[in-house]
């Protein structure tokens, strides 16, 4: 299962809506997923300066060939910030790919609740449980333990966290005692790290605003 198909699952709120994070977050989510899952299928590669194309060969996953492709074709080397927030112009794209791949793979259906196509909302309920079960095993035994985590659990757990998705996860005192560990995570990722600064630029100017009343 590729990042952005574990984040919807993560931002799924119990009413079937993707709604357990802002938009704005939720499009900077999907565009980090795909350049980590790039990232883990040795595509690209970043230090603190750059992102950088390690090889252009297409993955043979339209979930990220759209973006390898972008990559390839750009004859400036951007940072991993930059990266991030272009992916977000294809979010609506990664959304539906990931989502209609949820509900082809039998892990999610769709009720299109809309009238008229305009009106209500489209709900997504789980139909195999033990995916999502699984899902949250993993983050919990990475945050609530001293395993090593695996690069996949890192990026998830950066992706959730940047949006507000761990601590529905947690008890109280589970988020307690996961907070150190959780800073640490956060920090193992460059891409990762790049999602979580793209974040705080989005949210500066919002910032101001509250300032100034």
């Amino acid at each position: 299962m590729r990042f952005a198909e574990e984040f919807l699952l993560l931002l799924r709120a119990e009413d079937g809506t993707l709604s357990r994070a802002a938009e704005w977050l939720v499009r900077a989510g999907l565009g980090a997923a795909v350049l980590m899952d790039l990232a883990l299928e040795n595509r690209i590669d970043t230090d603190p300066d750059g992102l950088f194309l390690t090889d252009p060969a297409p993955t043979g996953d339209p979930l990220l060939d759209p973006m390898l492709a972008e990559i390839a074709q750009a004859e400036t080397t951007h940072d991993a910030l930059y990266w991030v927030d272009h992916a977000t112009r294809h979010a609506d794209e990664i959304r539906e790919t990931a989502l209609e791949r949820l509900i082809g793979n039998g892990v999610l259906e769709m009720k299109d609740e809309r009238y008229l196509w305009i009106f209500g909302t489209k709900r997504y309920f789980v139909l195999d449980e033990k995916v999502e079960r699984e899902l949250v095993q993993r983050i919990k035994t990475v945050l609530l333990s001293e395993v090593i985590p695996d690069p996949e659990d890192i990026v998830i757990i950066t992706l959730a966290d940047g949006c507000g998705l761990i601590a529905p996860l947690l008890s109280p005192d589970e988020a307690a005692r996961a907070a150190p560990r959780l800073e640490l995570v956060r920090m193992m990722d460059l891409i990762g790290r790049a999602f979580l600064n793209a974040m705080d630029v989005a949210v500066q100017p919002a910032a101001g605003k509250l300032d100034q009343n």
